[in-house]
């Protein structure tokens, strides 16, 4: 009787696993995706991603994996109830945090926070509009004081960026536009004294610059610099 239990058992569970596995990667009378999918690497049994969809549309959580990853996702998506956002979380493959933001499809949106290696210290702090940088990026150091911060408008550095050294003494604060450098340009040594000041005209130095020394003006010089008559 026993053997017979054993027997009946072991077809139920089978029958189980087989009802599941017809479950899945199934697809709606639209030839939509539909309910969970699970996709592996060709000839392994390592899952690429999982998750579930709602005819066609992609909802909950999905895990991606590499082909090394075995039970660790190196990226979770949990998408939101509406249009195709999703709040994105990417690791190592130790499951570190490495860094964290928002989705709409493809393009990165609004906050993303990026991680420290061996830490949870956050190591950058930066904004998107429709997958490209916008606004203030925040860089830090390992300690949480901050070591730059530079500002975006459509994925270009435009305005002014600031550099300091891990005690928080500004160095350099220099001025975009469209990405090139441009405005007044001023670097400091690591004791916030004036070491240099003049200014870029479309990345290039513009008008006078000067020099200084134990905070003293030590040299002056003019650009462009006048071309040697000897030379041409």
């Amino acid at each position: 009787m026993k053997h017979v239990f054993v027997f009946f058992f072991g077809i139920l569970v089978s029958l189980q696993i087989s009802i599941a596995q017809e479950n899945v990667n199934q697809l709606d009378e639209n030839g939509k995706r539909h309910g969970v999918w699970k996709k592996y690497y060709p000839g392994t049994q390592q899952l690429r991603y999982e998750g579930q969809f709602d005819h066609g549309k992609e909802i909950g959580t999905f895990n991606f994996y590499c082909k090394a990853c075995n039970g660790q996702p190196m990226a979770v998506k949990n998408f939101s109830s509406e249009g195709t956002k999703a709040y994105v979380r990417y690791f190592t493959i130790k499951g570190k945090l490495v860094s964290e933001g928002e989705m709409e499809g493809k393009n990165r949106i609004g906050e993303w926070v990026y991680y420290h290696a061996g830490s949870n210290a956050v190591m950058t702090r930066e904004y998107y509009k429709n997958g490209k940088l916008d606004g203030t990026k925040t860089t830090y150091y390992p300690n949480g004081t901050k070591t730059e911060e530079t500002h975006y408008e459509n994925g270009l550095k435009h305005g002014e960026s600031k550099f300091y050294s891990p005690q928080g003494v500004l160095l350099k604060q220099l001025n975009y536009e469209a990405d090139k450098l441009s405005g007044k340009a001023v670097h400091y040594d690591d004791n916030g004294t004036l070491t240099i000041k003049g200014h870029y005209k479309k990345g290039k130095k513009y008008g006078l610059w000067q020099y200084f020394k134990n905070g003293e003006l030590e040299l002056e010089e003019t650009y462009p610099k006048p071309k040697n008559p000897e030379k041409q």
